[in-house]
């Protein structure tokens, strides 16, 4: 294929318009790097391993993301602004790494990949600003359910917290339109993280940092991963010594913190 003919299908992919049926009609924006990415990993991580535990192949497919710069607002869309779906693995934040990685553990080509990432990103796949999984519950209450919420299986001393999500402390909302929405969040207090936490946590696992904010779930989302006899936190850092996808000792991260969210893709 000529470089021209696959500029030209590329730009085709860059700027799409997406006609599934029962969805509205949106753009799709994938880059060049992200598109070969896409490929490469789903030929290398995904495909070959379908026999693999879910989990597994969440952490093989994380793998790759290892080492990519860490980038805020890298989405388009808001209110009265179109949403796009973006995919681009060149920068990542914490949600938008999970998104990317989840998506492409179900994939088998790009095509099927954006519409496995809409389907992750927006709840009943509706790509729409205010349909964004905003928040890391919205994974296992909103449908098509991304993952289930396996917090109280991991430790019985998990906290239940009654929350009124999207709410500011000082009135009005983090994401204006996007309403209230009451929510029970089920965590795991920061001091009871134990070695019997540590051992009921599987690889591929998704972990949110338990924020004590009203209108808020989770500040930071990242993966379990077991490697070099040790648990791992695998996640989009924004510390300004890291400012890229690394992994961090899960029990030295978590003890300071208030506490973690569990949710578990299968």
């Amino acid at each position: 294929m000529t470089f021209k003919v696959w500029s030209i299908l590329l730009l085709s992919s860059y700027l799409s318009a997406c006609n599934a049926p029962g969805s509205e009609h949106y753009q799709t924006r994938i880059d060049p790097v992200t598109a070969e990415k896409v490929k490469r990993i789903i030929r290398s991580d995904v495909i070959p391993y379908k026999g693999e535990s879910h989990g597994k192949i969440i952490k093989r497919v994380s793998t790759s993301f290892l080492g990519t710069p860490y980038q805020e607002n890298t989405l388009i869309g808001g209110i009265g602004t179109p949403e796009i779906l973006v995919a681009n693995f060149n920068g990542v934040d914490c949600f938008t790494l999970i998104d990317y990685i989840e998506a492409i553990t179900h994939s088998h080509d790009q095509k099927s990949f954006l519409r496995n990432l809409a389907r992750t990103r927006y709840t009943a796949g509706k790509v729409d600003y205010l349909s964004r999984r905003h928040f890391f519950s919205d994974w296992f209450a909103t449908s098509p359910r991304n993952a289930r919420d396996i917090t109280p299986d991991i430790s019985p001393e998990y906290a239940i917290a009654d929350k009124q999500l999207n709410r500011k402390p000082e009135g009005g909302e983090y994401i204006p339109g996007l309403g209230i929405h009451p929510r029970k969040i089920n965590y795991i207090p920061g001091k009871a993280i134990n070695q019997q936490v540590l051992n009921r946590l599987n690889d591929g696992d998704y972990v949110g940092v338990y924020s004590p904010v009203e209108g808020l779930d989770v500040s930071h989302v990242g993966i379990v991963v077991r490697h070099d006899g040790q648990v791992w936190f695998r996640n989009a850092s924004s510390l300004a010594a890291n400012k890229k996808v690394v992994d961090s000792p899960f029990m030295e991260y978590m003890q300071s913190k208030p506490g973690i969210v569990v949710l578990r893709a299968e």
